[in-house]
C-alpha cells in the first residue's frame, strides 16, 4: 500500500507517497517535471515490497508548498528535500532521480556524500546553450487561473503534447514522438498535479534547464548508475552524460510503461542497489 504523508520544513511542507515502511534500506525517488510523485507510483509500489520507499513532491510542484525565490536554482530544491528527508529522519539512503529529478538528486549526492549510499540517475538532459536559452522561454511558461478556464485547456494539451512531440510546443512531423499516448486516466492524473501547482510548477523547470550538469556530473563521488528508457526524449544524450560521471555504471532499460518494462526496469535497478 502507498501511504501519503507531509514533512515540515523550514517555510512549508513536502508531501510525500512511502511504501514499504521497516523493510529494507530506504531509497529515495525524486520525480521529473511536470507532476509530482504520483508519476512515480509504479516503481513505489514495486519497490515498496522490499525496502522502504519514500517519494517527495519537489517544492513547488504536486501538493509540496512553501516559501519559494522567484527563480530558485537547483541547489534550492535540493536543500528542501534534505530538510525533509531529516523531518522524516532519514539519515542514509539510496537515492534515485529522473530527468529533473536527477538534477536534484545530482546535488543532493555532491553536498552529502556521507548520506548517498547509491544513486541512480534516469535521464538527464546534455543542451547545447542554444536549446537551453530556447527551453528557458518557451518550454515552461509561467501560467496563472484565467476566468475562461484558458489556463485548463493550456495545461492538458501540454501534458498530453509532451507524449506527442519534443519539445511539446514544436508541433510538426519533424518533432513527432511515436511512444502513442498513455490512457485518458493516466494524462488526467497528471493533468490535476500539475493544475494543483499551477503558479509555480515552472520554477523547478527552469532550475533544471539552468543547471549546470557538465560542470557539476564529474564532482560525484558516490556509486552511480547512469541509465535511461529507450522511449525516453532524452536517450539520445545518454552516453555524453554517462561519460562525465567517474566509474559510472551504465544501463539502458525499457522504461516503466507497462508491466513488463516494469518488471525488467525494476530488475537493473536492484542488480544495481543490491549489489556489495
Amino acid at each position: 500500500m502507498i501511504r501519503r504523508g507531509f514533512a515540515d520544513i523550514a517555510g512549508g511542507q513536502v508531501h510525500y507517497r512511502e511504501a514499504g515502511r521497516g523493510l529494507g534500506r530506504p531509497l529515495v525517488l525524486i520525480h521529473a517535471s511536470p507532476g509530482s510523485s504520483l508519476m512515480l507510483a509504479p516503481l513505489i509500489d514495486a519497490f515498496g515490497a522490499s525496502r522502504h520507499v519514500i517519494a517527495p513532491d519537489t517544492l513547488g510542484n504536486g501538493d509540496s508548498a512553501g516559501a519559494m525565490p522567484d527563480a530558485p536554482g537547483i541547489d534550492f530544491f535540493a536543500v528542501a528535500h534534505l530538510a525533509a528527508l531529516d523531518a522524516l529522519g532519514l539519515d542514509r539512503f539510496d537515492l534515485y532521480g529522473t530527468h529533473t529529478g536527477a538534477a536534484i538528486a545530482i546535488e543532493i549526492a555532491i553536498a552529502a556524500p556521507q548520506r548517498v549510499r547509491r544513486l541512480i540517475l534516469d535521464g538527464v538532459s546534455m543542451y547545447t546553450e542554444e536549446e537551453r536559452a530556447e527551453f528557458l522561454a518557451r518550454y515552461a511558461p509561467a501560467m496563472r487561473p484565467d476566468m475562461h478556464a484558458a489556463h485548463v485547456m493550456w495545461a492538458w494539451h501540454f501534458v498530453r503534447d509532451t507524449f506527442m512531440f519534443w519539445p511539446w510546443y514544436r508541433t510538426d512531423a519533424a518533432h513527432r514522438r511515436t511512444i502513442g499516448l498513455p490512457s485518458a486516466e493516466a494524462l488526467h492524473e497528471k493533468l490535476v498535479e500539475v493544475l494543483k501547482a499551477l503558479t509555480t510548477y515552472h520554477k523547478s523547470y527552469r532550475a533544471a534547464f539552468a543547471h549546470d550538469k557538465r560542470a557539476r556530473l564529474p564532482l560525484l563521488s558516490v556509486p552511480t548508475l547512469a541509465t535511461c528508457a529507450h522511449t525516453d526524449m532524452l536517450a539520445p544524450m545518454f552516453e555524453a552524460f554517462a561519460a562525465l560521471i567517474p566509474q559510472a555504471e551504465r544501463a539502458m532499460t525499457p522504461g516503466i510503461a507497462s508491466p513488463e518494462a516494469l518488471a525488467e526496469t525494476i530488475a537493473v535497478f536492484a542488480r544495481f542497489l543490491d549489489a556489495p
